[in-house]
């Protein structure tokens, strides 16, 4: 009771020491909780994962990174063979940091061949003859096919705003465009009749309005004709439709299937057109030249359809259509997502490409697996593997197995060589057969344990 008139006499004094509860007295007191952050990253970490797609990420960053080992290799004078003791120094500018070349040898043997050297006697290793040849198959079949190279430079250029894109950009992109890597002077300078420089880092399209008609159709069109003819669906329906793939365990929202549903009827100016057209209502039709930028195509859009179908929508829609004809002309239908950012303004893309693949998880995947956020075309993928092949994708696809198949069949690695090489190294002794100093890579071939499939690289 004593107590009770203390807090009564003296609140404030009481009040500061004492914490505050609820009570009949405080009753309407209201506790604010923290609302959750809705960033790009945390919708990227919350996503939906498409586990195939990650592992294969995981594979072609193990694969990249003993490409890029075997670039610094063969740079060097000596030819393409290497010390083990050099391995180790030479191994960090392929950007492998965290496995030494010991483990490194021994997790691959189907890459790296190890032998001892007939004049030092050192320790050395190779690439296998196999690896080497399948990767000069892919460079002489990307020199061989002009055709194909000519044809995807040409169609990016027709999706470009002025008909021009710098060079750096494609170069970036040689890898997934199947370029060959002298393709500024084999292919741009090479056909002068299709291509202009305009600077020494600008290439140009002479003819733009001229070009064969297939040349502006797009990858995504002959999905819709099969639609329309195959299924018996509605022109309305599939018009401007794209197909949608969702990943397993995708969680669907309410309401999400009649905004997809609305946003696949949504019309917008396709990559190939060169004309911004009022498609509903028809008014007129206006060339999509250098001035027209995001913010005019969507003043001038606002006025066919309603509000939320507006410009913006259809604008997104434009972009998200050239993003999917980029990567329909890649060869394995993926490109890393910092890559895309360079073609921004050749493009005329005046979005956030990483939100805007984001809001779309049907059409794209972005895998973090690694270091580089890859994108992926998500209807060209089937259990982690592409579905419509190509004589470049299956000589890659058979350097990757080299690289997956570990320490499997590593007695078929024995040739004649690495077998006199073991009898003319080990010498006879007293106490019997003993082999020399450092000999004991030598066996690395047939006596190792098998390794997790996680890779360690970094």
């Amino acid at each position: 009771m004593r107590i009770l008139q203390l807090r009564w006499k003296n609140p404030a004094k009481i009040s500061s020491k004492t914490p505050l509860s609820f009570g009949p007295f405080n009753s309407t007191t209201q506790t604010r909780w923290k609302k959750p952050a809705n960033t790009a990253q945390t919708r990227l970490e919350n996503r939906t994962r498409d586990p195939n797609l990650d592992k294969l990420t995981a594979q072609y960053r193990r694969l990249k990174l003993i490409l890029n080992l075997y670039d610094v290799v063969s740079a060097k004078k000596r030819g393409r063979y290497v010390s083990v003791q050099s391995l180790s120094k030479w191994a960090p500018h392929a950007g492998i940091n965290t496995i030494t070349a010991g483990d490194l040898l021994r997790k691959y043997p189907h890459i790296f061949e190890v032998f001892t050297h007939h004049i030092k006697r050192n320790l050395c290793c190779r690439f296998r003859e196999k690896f080497v040849i399948l990767l000069k198959q892919e460079e002489d079949f990307i020199s061989q096919n002009e055709h194909e190279n000519v044809m995807r430079i040409k169609k990016i250029l027709m999706m470009s705003v002025n008909g021009t894109i710098h060079l750096h950009a494609l170069r970036l992109m040689r890898t997934e465009l199947g370029l060959p890597e002298n393709f500024r002077d084999s292919v741009v300078i090479k056909y002068d009749e299709v291509f202009r420089m305009v600077d020494l880092e600008i290439v140009e399209l002479i003819n733009r309005n001229g070009a064969d008609e297939s040349f502006g159709v797009a990858k995504v069109e002959s999905w819709r004709q099969k639609e329309y003819t195959e299924k018996w669906l509605s022109e309305f329906e599939v018009k401007y439709a794209f197909p949608i793939h969702f990943p397993t365990g995708f969680k669907i929202e309410p309401g999400y299937r009649e905004k997809l549903k609305n946003w696949q009827r949504l019309p917008y100016v396709k990559p190939y057109e060169r004309e911004l057209t009022y498609h509903l209502n028809g008014l007129k039709s206006e060339p999509l030249g250098q001035s027209l930028g995001c913010d005019e195509l969507i003043s001038r859009s606002k006025g066919v359809g309603k509000h939320s179908f507006g410009g913006v929508e259809r604008y997104e829609k434009r972009v998200v259509a050239i993003i999917h004809e980029i990567l329909s002309l890649t060869v394995e239908k993926l490109v890393p997502l910092e890559r895309l950012a360079h073609y921004k303004k050749d493009l005329g893309i005046e979005v956030n490409i990483r939100e805007l693949l984001l809001k779309h998880p049907g059409i794209f995947y972005i895998s973090t697996k690694g270091n580089t956020e890859i994108v992926f075309l998500r209807e060209a993928y089937n259990k982690g593997c592409l579905i419509e092949l190509n004589p470049i994708y299956d000589l890659r696809r058979k350097v990757l197995e080299l690289l997956l198949l570990g320490n499997r069949h590593t007695g078929e690695l024995r040739t004649e060589r690495e077998l006199t090489d073991d009898i003319r190294d080990v010498t006879d002794d007293e106490n019997g057969w003993e082999s020399r100093e450092g000999d004991f890579v030598i066996p690395i071939l047939e006596s190792f344990s098998d390794h997790d499939s996680d890779d360690n690289l970094n």
